[in-house]
């Protein structure tokens, strides 16, 4: 056993990172393009044609897209959670202030726009330090 190895070995096991699996949302787990552009053979350009993803605990379902991995109004992936349908959010994570919840811009910067906010980045949840910092501003 080479001496090296063996210490990475022994650092990775030291500190555990808790993973989950979850199914590709932007092609439902099948693999395959969902709008079929280049082939109705072509593989899902977000999962690579497995199906799922390995994403870091804790996870909630994307509120920019609201977990569908498609960009709202088009045929892309989505930019905050792409195309997965799940982000990874923080531990002490509450609602955010800018967008309150929703994933996108402010309606009083822009009505109805096709942005995600600012601030959570679409996640639609920030940590309390983030909360209180922007209360602040």
């Amino acid at each position: 056993m080479n001496p090296r190895t063996a210490r990475v070995n022994t650092r990775m096991k030291a500190n555990p990172r808790q993973t989950t699996v979850v199914t590709c949302a932007f092609c439902g787990g099948r693999g395959r393009d969902p709008f079929g552009i280049m082939s109705p053979r072509a593989t899902c350009q977000v999962c690579g044609g497995v199906g799922k993803h390995t994403l870091l605990l804790p996870i909630a379902a994307c509120a920019y897209c609201r977990g569908t991995g498609v960009h709202p109004h088009s045929r892309l992936t989505c930019t905050s959670c792409e195309g997965v349908g799940m982000v990874h959010i923080p531990e002490d994570a509450v609602t955010c202030p800018a967008c309150i919840g929703t994933g996108r811009a402010a309606a009083f910067i822009w009505p109805g726009s096709p942005l995600s906010c600012f601030y959570c980045r679409g996640k639609g949840l920030v940590s309390k330090v983030q909360a209180a910092l922007f209360e602040v501003e």
